[in-house]
């Protein structure tokens, strides 16, 4: 038996794999998107070698890990029938991590984050009624609340129908927390709602640098739009992918939705500052919140411009962040905090080495290439699993 997770190649999946391999003794069984297995194992060792080196992942690949080689988005996770069944009859659990996270295409988010939830969702149900499913963890996100000013949120309470959302991200990620209840009513289940993941708590290094970027481009303007008393409810991952492996693995949790966030304890504009530096050099970028529907504005009109000009870009990845930056709201993490007996680490502890690699290394990861000396081989398949199924 094994468990199934779904994103594996995501930043916050490697975080959850890696975990669940390093602290448990299951099999994991890892859908990914790829022509043929040679592929699949180079994009498990790209996202996994954050977390680990060559001997270490090459022991994991050969004697834990199933490959299946399939999306989502697919009619039965595009595998053949053969793989489909074998799926089904080994899982045990399933972690479903997947997800879009391109907050300007409502298309990618209804793809992946409904249409492909329903898919791992029907998959659940034939396990569960095959041989019973342990439990069913949902990673969603704290942006399910919808528009926010100025609040601290509680889990039971973050899902109101009646309130407008910040993009299709949000939407659809709410919805799909919907889908599981309904569909799947007898299966023990979790709900995860990361806030705002950035960095780790134990080193520089990350692999997800769109926020960072943001942060980045905002940490080096001399005026910045912001109230300086405004909340940033940042977690670190490795708080986050300690926090789902944990809870998933227990045979009992006191409750079925947990804010993995920092909640009472998330820090201010001018905590952050007051503590980030670049190079030993502070930074002291004057606040003023009166200036920030004119800058929202300009970030708008960038966006717009053409590509040539080098303004767009920056300026479309602050206009998809500003509503998360500006909305000043907390996600009470008391649940976790108990669960785990401890808080997450502060951002301002890890955020000027976190900036500084980000920096340093032109906002990419220095990946180790595949070694030309690796061995054909690891990885347990099934019947017709390198040959995934076509979509009809």
């Amino acid at each position: 038996m094994a468990i199934f997770v779904t994103g594996s190649t995501g930043y916050l999946g490697s975080y959850v794999v890696s975990g669940l391999l390093r602290e448990h003794r299951e099999r994991v069984a890892l859908l990914v998107r790829a022509k043929d297995l040679e592929q699949a194992r180079r994009r498990l060792w790209t996202s996994l070698q954050l977390h680990c080196a060559w001997p270490e992942f090459e022991n994991f690949l050969q004697t834990r890990v199933d490959l299946y080689l399939g999306d989502i988005t697919l009619p039965r996770l595009g595998l053949s029938d053969d793989a489909y069944a074998q799926l089904v009859a080994d899982t045990q659990s399933i972690v479903h991590i997947a997800a879009s996270l391109n907050r300007k295409s409502a298309k990618s988010c209804l793809n992946v984050n409904l249409r492909g939830s329903l898919e791992v969702l029907k998959l659940a149900r034939e396990a569960h009624a095959a041989h019973g499913l342990v439990r069913f963890s949902d990673v969603s996100t704290t942006a399910v609340a919808g528009m926010r000013s100025g609040e601290t949120v509680q889990e039971d309470a973050a899902i109101d129908w009646d309130r407008s959302d910040y993009d299709p991200y949000a939407r659809t990620k709410k919805f799909a927390e919907h889908m599981l209840h309904e569909l799947l009513p007898d299966v023990p289940s979790i709900v995860f709602r990361p806030s705002i993941v950035l960095g780790d708590s134990r080193f520089a290094e990350t692999t997800q640098f769109d926020m960072v970027r943001a942060f980045a481009l905002l940490a080096r303007l001399p005026v910045l739009p912001f109230n300086p008393d405004w909340r940033l409810d940042i977690v670190p991952a490795d708080y986050v992918g300690r926090a789902i492996v944990e809870l998933h693995q227990r045979p009992r949790v006191q409750h079925g939705i947990y804010h993995l966030s920092s909640g009472a304890d998330s820090l201010t504009y001018q905590q952050i500052i007051d503590h980030l530096s670049l190079h030993g050099r502070a930074l002291h970028p004057r606040f003023v919140p009166k200036w920030n529907r004119t800058f929202e504005r300009a970030v708008s009109a960038l966006s717009s411009t053409p590509r040539e000009w080098g303004a767009s870009g920056p300026a479309s990845l602050l206009k998809v962040f500003l509503p998360y930056l500006c909305f000043d709201t907390v996600f009470d993490n008391s649940r976790v905090v108990s669960a785990l007996g401890d808080r997450p680490v502060a951002f301002t502890s890890y955020a000027t080495r976190l900036l500084e690699f980000a920096v340093d290394h032109e906002f990419k990861f220095p990946y180790q290439p595949w070694p030309e000396s690796a061995a054909d081989g690891g990885s347990r398949v099934g019947p017709a699993q390198l040959e995934p199924a076509s979509a009809p």
